[in-house]
């Protein structure tokens, strides 16, 4: 029985790092073309050859137009990740009560070291690339009290995202979703799962109006997209499955309905819909066997990076357009998909030095406190 659970563990890790993966590639190539490419419709009305790899390539890349989608992809995977152990120990145990100073820990130092370290950089890229483009608009506000909003999470309350790094307004949201968590494993215990959502898509409503529609992005907006993942982790531990009719026809016509909106200023218009389009996806994909192949390990192993990919991508990508390209558009798309690779380098890169030393200590420190806690248990 504990083998066929740990297989069934292992093979929902895989499937989770490959869509963190998947999401954070769509990101970064979306930016990248928007960064270093003139657009479709630029390219379309020039005169460019019918049929070369530079043509196959614009032509292919059409479907990325949609890459904000890896953001509600992120925020459902992101609840079903930090809530799935929560759900299945209070699922064993009602009386269970999260330790929310321990929670509050471990997130700090897997978010924190990462993201002080990819301002620095951001900082130190942005400067750089000022000696060649001073006027860059791309280059945004890389001012110190910027620089400090950014790292307590008040970026879209009190300050813009710092420099070039413009990704980072859902980090500050999901700071927040984890500032706020233990409140909202206390509400949903007393509320329920579906209750809890409910009162969440409200909030929703109410905060887009207040906030959201005047500039202000407040979790409060977003909190409902993140918690969708966590309601599938709440039904995954009880062996609830959606019915194949949400799949099959409430995932396309909510992509449609995301679509729509996708152009106006209020992003939760197309962030909701589209979380709600990915959760019977989600759900799926976490019942399916991951097939080995070179896509997945690929996908994968993008994956065990996306944070310091989702991080990094968007300075490191402004540079090279200021420091190779001049700040100008290019006509050929292939000078997008070169700021991508070496965006993933240098992510990879940065993994190393910088995210994998943090997760290695969060590791010791979890290994201790477990070891101590066996202690006190056979004293």
């Amino acid at each position: 029985m504990s083998q066929a659970i740990t297989g069934e563990d292992a093979d929902q890790t895989r499937t989770i790092e490959a869509m963190r993966g998947i999401a954070a590639i769509v990101v970064a190539i979306f930016h990248c073309r928007l960064i270093a490419w003139i657009g479709i419709r630029a390219y379309a009305s020039g005169n460019h050859p019918a049929f070369s790899l530079d043509t196959a390539l614009a032509w292919l890349t059409i479907p990325f137009v949609w890459g904000p989608i890896g953001v509600p992809i992120f925020f459902v995977v992101s609840g079903y990740c930090i809530h799935r152990n929560q759900a299945a120990r209070l699922a064993c145990n009602p009386q269970y009560r999260l330790d929310a100073q321990d929670f509050l820990w471990r997130r700090f130092v897997r978010i924190y070291p990462v993201l002080f370290c990819a301002l620095l950089l951001t900082w130190a890229l942005d400067n750089v690339s000022l000696q060649f483009r001073l006027r860059d608009a791309q280059l945004g506000d890389g001012s110190l009290w910027t620089f400090v909003a950014n790292l307590f999470a008040l970026q879209g309350v009190l300050a813009p995202t710092y420099g070039s790094n413009t990704a980072l307004w859902t980090l500050s949201l999901e700071i927040q979703f984890y500032l706020l968590y233990p409140l909202l494993f206390a509400v949903q215990r007393k509320l329920g799962p579906n209750h809890t959502l409910m009162a969440l898509m409200v909030l929703a409503a109410v905060s887009y109006a207040l906030f959201d529609r005047r500039g202000v992005f407040l979790f409060t907006t977003y909190w409902s997209s993140w918690y969708l993942g966590a309601w599938i982790a709440e039904r995954h531990v009880r062996g609830l499955r959606l019915t194949r009719g949400w799949l099959l026809f409430a995932t396309p016509l909510l992509l449609v309905l995301g679509d729509r909106v996708s152009m106006g200023q209020g992003r939760i218009l197309w962030c909701l819909p589209w979380a709600l389009a990915f959760t019977p996806c989600l759900d799926a994909l976490l019942h399916a066997r991951p097939r080995s192949s070179l896509a997945m390990r690929m996908f994968e192993k993008v994956g065990g990076f996306s944070y310091s990919l989702y991080i990094v991508h968007m300075p490191v990508s402004v540079a090279l357009f200021s420091w190779l390209l001049d700040s100008t558009r290019q006509v050929s798309i292939l000078w997008a998909f070169a700021c991508f690779f070496i965006s993933l380098a240098a992510a990879w890169v940065f993994h190393l030095l910088v995210e994998r030393p943090a997760i290695a200590l969060l590791r010791r420190a979890s290994a201790q406190r477990q070891a101590a806690t066996r202690r006190v248990g056979t004293a």
